[in-house]
Parts: C-alpha cells; sequence; structure tokens
C-alpha cells in the first residue's frame, strides 16, 4: 500500500486579498499505513468552505492556525479503505476534518460514520445533512429562536447555508426574505425554496427594497455577509431582535481595516448578537440530522450542490466561494464513489 502516491495541498503562503494557487503547494506522499488504533481513508468529496480562508490566517480563532507546510484543512466524506482500529470496518463510509488530500489516516476521534441503510446520494452528507445543514439548523433554531409570524432576513441567502436557513425559517412560520447578488438566484429563492421575498444587492437599494419586504421590521436576521448589508439591517431591527453572526465573508479577503456599523440600536432595540460555531453542537448533530432528513423527504426542505471534479482543482475552485460564482454546496469529487 505504500507504494501508492497521496496527493495533497499543502498551505505554502498566508494570502492577502484572496486566495491564490501560488499560496498552495502540491505534494506528492506515499499512502500512510495505519497503525494499532489508526484507519486509513480514502477521500471521496472534499467541502469547500469560506471559513477555510480563516483558517489560512496565522492569528489563532476557535481553531489552531495551520502552520506553513501542514495539509489544507477541510471537511471530508470518504470510504475506510484499512482498519486496525475496534469501531470502523473497511467498506464504512466517514466524514471528518481530513483535508485537502486524497487518503487520511486518522484515529476515529471526530469521525462521523453514515449509516449503510441510507438512501440519501454521498454528497448530501457534506452539504444538506453536513456541517452546511448543521450550521443552518442550529443557528437559526438555538440562537435565532424564530417564532410564527417573525421576520426573518437572510443575507447570501442562495448560499448552501442561507438557503437551508430560510427554508427552516418558513418551516417555523416566519416571513422570509433573502438577499443574494443575481436575477437568477432571486428566481430560485422565491420560485423553489418558498422565500417570501428575494433581494438583489448589486441593483436594488437595500434600504428601500427592506424596508418595502419588512414592513413590521426584522426579527430575525443570519448573517453571512457583513459590512453594509449589516448596517443597514440594524436600522430596521425591531425590540427584543436576534442577529445570528454565522459569518462575514464581505471581510474575508480585506487588505484595509474594515469599518463596523454604529451599533446604537443594539442598545436602543436590547437586541442579541451572537456568534456560533456548529460544531459546538455536535452533541445534537443526530437528532438535527434526522430533522432535516425528515423535511427533505417530505420537500419541505431543498438543496443543490456544486461539484467540481479533481482534487488538483481546489485551489482555484474556492474563489467561486467570494466571487458569487457557485451555485450551492461547493465541493470537489476528489475520488470515486465506492460500488
Amino acid at each position: 500500500m505504500s507504494s501508492r502516491i497521496n496527493h495533497q495541498w499543502c498551505l505554502a503562503s498566508r494570502p492577502v486579498g484572496q486566495i491564490k494557487q501560488s499560496d498552495f503547494a502540491w505534494k506528492e506522499m506515499p499512502v500512510p499505513i495505519p497503525e494499532d488504533g489508526e484507519l486509513l481513508v480514502r477521500i471521496i468529496y472534499l467541502s469547500l468552505d469560506p471559513a477555510a480562508r480563516g483558517w489560512m490566517y496565522e492569528k489563532v480563532s476557535y481553531v489552531p492556525p495551520l502552520a506553513i507546510g501542514d495539509v489544507m484543512r477541510g471537511f471530508t466524506l470518504g470510504v475506510v479503505e484499512q482498519s486496525r482500529h475496534p469501531k470502523f470496518n473497511p467498506g464504512d463510509i466517514v466524514s471528518g476534518l481530513l483535508g485537502w488530500q486524497e487518503f487520511a489516516v486518522a484515529n476515529g476521534k471526530g469521525l462521523m460514520k453514515l449509516s449503510k441503510a441510507s438512501s440519501f446520494p454521498l454528497p448530501a452528507f457534506l452539504s444538506v445533512f453536513g456541517l452546511t445543514g448543521l450550521t443552518a439548523y442550529f443557528g437559526l433554531l438555538n440562537i435565532g429562536k424564530p417564532e410564527a409570524g417573525e421576520t426573518l432576513v437572510v443575507s447570501a441567502a442562495a448560499g448552501a447555508v442561507g438557503s437551508i436557513v430560510g427554508q427552516l425559517g418558513k418551516i417555523k412560520g416566519c416571513h422570509v426574505v433573502g438577499t443574494a447578488g443575481t436575477e437568477e438566484k432571486c428566481h430560485w429563492l422565491t420560485e423553489e425554496l418558498g422565500f417570501d421575498a428575494a433581494i438583489n444587492y448589486k441593483t436594488e437599494s437595500l434600504r428601500r427594497s427592506l424596508s418595502m419586504h419588512c414592513p413590521n421590521g426584522i426579527d430575525i436576521y443570519f448573517e453571512n455577509v457583513g459590512g453594509t448589508l449589516l448596517e443597514t439591517v440594524l436600522t430596521l431591527i425591531n425590540l427584543r431582535a436576534r442577529i445570528v453572526l454565522c459569518g462575514l465573508i464581505s471581510q474575508y479577503n480585506a487588505t484595509d481595516r474594515v469599518s463596523g456599523p454604529d451599533l446604537a440600536s443594539i442598545i436602543q432595540k436590547r437586541a442579541r448578537i451572537e456568534g456560533f460555531i456548529a460544531t459546538d453542537h455536535y452533541q445534537r448533530a443526530k437528532d438535527a440530522i434526522s430533522d432535516l432528513q425528515k423535511w427533505v423527504l417530505e420537500g419541505r426542505v431543498k438543496y443543490r450542490v456544486d461539484i467540481v471534479n479533481g482534487l488538483e482543482n481546489a485551489p482555484t475552485a474556492i474563489s467561486r466561494l467570494f466571487d458569487g460564482s457557485n451555485k450551492g454546496k461547493l465541493m470537489i469529487r476528489v475520488s470515486e464513489e465506492p460500488l
């Protein structure tokens, strides 16, 4: 087995501005051999997430920073090829943070085993039933605490997380308004996903459109973008509003200081802003996935995936998260699914 080659993308430099292919180094290593208590996983799908930009910084956040030369961090789904671990067997399908590579040795910690009885396609377990769906589920339901009749606004609503957030809001009886950057995305939100309204932030006045579509103010704001959009939303929030701070993608590639909004309205309206990381709620992941699977089967939650073939394309494909060209959950097909 050690004669086979494991291709990896490693961090070569810390990005300045947009992520570039030169920020990564393509390496070839022998496929590792698991020791006692370990298992070898062949990666099938690699998730590309906006969080990867933060992982490339040198500063400490909710996870330790990557060192130059480390395999790039990323969530994956793969198949166990060899196991010396008592809880995993060859052929098991597992998901976990195994990185931008074709093969990985793991000790089992942080790995989730998928049920072999599942009839859902494997990419669903890196999207609606993976970290994407869990982020939407825990962020909206645990922090946003939606109630029937409230108004929910979702930024980057056509993105992988935002699209699910809005549909969960509708399940809970909310009036849901999303923002997106193209007419095609806005049409998808209203005509296919059931959003009550969608705003094209590139062609419409945010203030005017939000005021029109949220005549009773904003009770919950699910934040994925930051910047001007957050600033505008804060002028329209209601008493005891909740702002779910999931991401600030408009700021991730900034090279100059980003000015923040005036937070006076947070005090005046006694609103609550709370940041969160979905992995903090993993102890309830099975319950969340069960709910999401039920709603998908009922047709109440829809999702789409955007799959790029080949690990070699990961450094260029990830830029699609930041220029808005991806449609659905972006991932790389690293190898073929098992028969």
